[in-house]
């Protein structure tokens, strides 16, 4: 059964001044891009930056829709996959812009994942000193998270997204319908975000995740409805604290954990950001229950729904040798939320009741991932 059109997409804004812009969360979105831009953003010409698998799927619908608004684009394909938050493709996607003869005042379209969004944003934010950039996510993940707020940037050896900027996009589409394409893995990795907003700081959004995460994964309406409320949970911290300097950091949560896991393994297909982050959250509730802060049956409650979704849990699901301690000691140490050599972690006292904690001791952690690891 094919899924009911909604008349009209939501609209969630992102109240940042001057700065501001729209999500627009509806089905079909993708054939009326070339519509909404040339209504804000008249007469631009625009450079689409994709990957190779989602080139495949929509690069020519998008292409039609601009065409038929006589938006002027050319494209740069990059390949798929963590790996391309790089120096060397961020290199490339600058040269396929600045060969495209953009000026300052057009645009660059990124249509993709995080992976596309995050370097897009980058490179829109530094070629002639800041172009102007659209995210179009095609993932759940990215319509959840990555699109919205303005955290561009790419990896390094070192870590994950510690080479970046601040640089809010113009406009952010979310096509729900796109979603239809992705596969399980890849969906669930993005609703480990979306469960991500109810534990952080909304109760009763979990409770209703709980419900309805089947109809969310089969579509319309749940599906806009999950999307529209983890967006209005964001833009409402982004407008609140736009550069991460203090409440914003509380969307981390699960992502210390998840991050270091990330770092340890390379980047690969082993482990995927949301696979990372649901084990992380599993982690953080943990470790809160450790510290006395929370009661263990939380920890127990949200690793039960994300494995009944087909998230791993724990760090043993990850395939393959695994990460020590110190290891991931090591890389947490690294994170962007760590202050002056000082461990920060976002931990919980209740499901939908978070807090950064800072100064938490490096040797409660290593105990703690001993523990967990063994």
């Amino acid at each position: 059964m094919s899924a009911p059109q909604t008349a009209r997409p939501r609209t969630v804004r992102v109240d940042l001044g001057s700065r501001s812009y729209d999500i627009l969360i509806g089905r079909g979105l993708l054939e009326t891009a070339g519509t909404e831009i040339a209504s804000r953003l008249p007469g631009v010409r625009a450079a689409i930056i994709t990957d190779e698998t989602v080139a495949a799927l929509h690069l020519r619908l998008l292409g039609e829709s601009l065409d038929a608004v006589g938006i002027e684009h050319s494209a740069a394909i990059i390949p798929a996959g963590e790996a391309s938050k790089s120096f060397t493709i961020l290199e490339q996607v600058v040269d396929a812009v600045l060969a495209a003869r953009l000026e300052r005042g057009d645009i660059i379209l990124a249509l993709g994942g995080g992976v596309v969004g995050d370097l897009s944003g980058f490179a829109a934010g530094i070629i002639r000193r800041g172009m102007r950039f659209v995210q179009l996510p095609t993932t759940l993940l990215a319509q959840v998270d990555s699109s919205v707020g303005g955290k561009t940037g790419i990896n390094t050896e070192r870590g994950k997204n510690l080479v970046g900027l601040f640089h809010q996009p113009e406009l952010v589409l979310a096509d729900a319908g796109i979603l239809d394409t992705l596969p399980p893995r890849d969906f669930n990795a993005g609703y480990a975000e979306v469960v991500k907003y109810g534990v952080l700081g909304d109760a009763e959004f979990y409770d209703w995740l709980e419900v309805n995460w089947r109809a969310i994964a089969a579509g319309w309406p749940e599906r806009e409805i999950a999307i529209a409320r983890s967006c209005e949970a964001k833009a409402a911290t982004v407008a609140a604290d736009e550069r991460d300097e203090g409440s914003r950091a509380l969307l981390n949560f699960g992502h210390t954990f998840g991050h270091a896991l990330e770092t340890a393994l390379g980047y690969t297909d082993r482990l995927v950001h949301g696979e990372a982050v649901s084990i992380g959250m599993v982690l953080a509730l943990e470790f809160s229950a450790r510290m006395n802060l929370t009661s263990p049956d939380n920890a127990r409650r949200v690793a039960a729904h994300l494995a009944e979704v087909g998230l791993p849990t724990r760090v043993q699901d990850i395939p393959g040798d695994l990460p020590d301690a110190q290891t991931l000691l090591h890389h947490i140490a690294q994170d962007k939320k760590v202050s002056r050599g000082k461990l920060t972690f976002i931990l919980a006292r209740d499901i939908g009741d978070t807090f950064v904690a800072k100064d938490v001791p490096a040797s409660e952690v290593t105990a703690f991932l001993n523990e967990k690891l063994s």
